[in-house]
């Protein structure tokens, strides 16, 4: 019998976008429509934990569903009107939701002890997708103009300035109405979160000085870098550029090509992360099982032993196919290379119901049976990113993005300079 042809790259990169899609539609909450927070098997009907930065990536991943055909606009416009109706009635601390909430009630579901109120960072990913719909959804029709109106209620809803405790010159990613400011922590970079300062510097009420930027996000001490891994110069980040998800949350959309300011260039940055997370594969220092140039990226993921943010410098084995997946529009071959491998290079032990499965580590013979929102929202993004550009294209023609990102003094041939 001869074997079935391998697809093409158009073909390979339809499946692997719309299987993924499937996580956020099929499987998204019934009442709320949100993404759940994660698939524990093949088979996992799902439980009441909903991620909200993950149900972000879900709401962009919907809009991609519907250019490409895959749902109708009508009935994602049903899907995005329960989903944001139940947003406008879940618990909210000043505008800001929560990591988790309860897909059947809408109540905060706390992430730790003294986690259990407002997540700025969650929220600002939620943010980023409901804007890159508000933006597709244009049309003159009542459910459209009543989706926007929605959007427009929970993005100026959200005080950006309360996280700054009083106008100190940086973010803060936590409160909570039982323990205050106990977490402390502040949002520094270079990491995930460049998203949540652009959102608040643009913010219609409640924006941010332009001074917590530069000197809250960019005043951390692992901003710059310049040093050099693998022969690769790294401009911003910790050593070895951290789990991969810095160079793919932040930018399903804002678009990194030609994105510069005072700091970097985004191009130049993410593209030197990705070029070091496939030298680290390929190059293989630990000594891993499987690792190389088809097999490599490492990001936060379950693995063997729970979950942890996996990066060059703290490597247990675990390749997370969304690292080099997302990475697409960076590094097309070397993502191909990765994409194919996973797809058809392990025995089918890396491929599911929803797309790539979490995570593998060949050298235990561990593939994890999980699914989990944040990584896969990634996928479908940024491989549309590659393919057309839309998501990038929407974000950043919301008039909201292009002042915060002027405000803070970025230059991109999509704002015109």
């Amino acid at each position: 019998m001869t074997p079935d042809p391998m697809p093409d790259d158009t073909a390979l990169l339809d499946e692997v976008q719309r299987r993924t899609f499937g996580y956020f539609w099929d499987f998204a909450h019934p009442v709320s429509g949100l993404a759940r927070d994660r698939a524990r098997s093949a088979d996992d009907p799902g439980d009441d934990t909903m991620a909200v930065g993950g149900s972000g990536f879900g709401v962009m991943a919907i809009v991609v569903a519907v250019a490409r055909g895959w749902v109708t606009r009508a009935g994602a416009l049903e899907r995005l009107l329960v989903m944001t109706g139940f947003l406008e009635r879940a618990d909210r601390f000043h505008g800001v939701f929560p990591h988790f909430m309860d897909g059947a009630t809408g109540k905060a579901i706390p992430f730790g002890p003294l986690d259990d109120g407002g997540d700025l960072v969650e929220t600002a990913y939620l943010m980023q997708g409901l804007l890159t719909a508000r933006q597709y959804f244009d049309g003159p029709g009542s459910a459209e103009a009543e989706l926007r109106a929605r959007i427009d209620r929970l993005w100026r809803a959200v005080e950006w300035s309360w996280h700054t405790r009083g106008g100190e010159p940086v973010l803060y990613w936590h409160w909570s109405p039982a323990h205050g400011w106990a977490m402390n922590h502040q949002v520094r970079g270079w990491n995930e979160c460049l998203i949540a300062y652009v959102l608040a510097a643009g913010a219609p009420d409640c924006a941010v000085d332009p001074a917590a930027y530069h000197r809250g996000w960019a005043g951390g001490s692992e901003f710059r870098n310049g040093r050099r891994y693998h022969g690769i110069a790294l401009p911003l980040g910790p050593d070895y550029g951290g789990p991969l998800f810095f160079a793919h949350y932040s930018f399903l959309g804002l678009d990194p090509r030609g994105l510069v300011d005072r700091h970097a260039d985004y191009w130049a940055q993410n593209l030197a992360h990705v070029r070091i997370h496939e030298a680290h594969g390929r190059l293989n220092p630990g000594g891993f099982a499987g690792y190389g140039a088809d097999c490599w990226g490492l990001t936060a993921s379950d693995d063997d032993r729970g979950y942890a943010a996996h990066d060059p410098a703290n490597d247990r084995g675990v390749v997370s196919p969304t690292a080099a997946v997302s990475s697409l529009p960076y590094w097309p071959e070397a993502a191909m290379r990765a994409i194919r491998h996973f797809r058809f290079g392990l025995g089918g032990r890396a491929w599911g119901r929803w797309g790539f499965v979490d995570a593998f580590n060949e050298s235990v013979d561990w593939f994890a049976p999980t699914f989990l929102a944040i990584d896969q929202g990634p996928i479908v993004c940024m491989i549309e990113n590659h393919r057309s550009g839309l998501p990038w294209r929407l974000f950043m023609s919301a008039p909201e993005v292009r002042r915060g990102l002027l405000r803070l003094g970025f230059s991109s041939p999509a704002l015109g300079g």
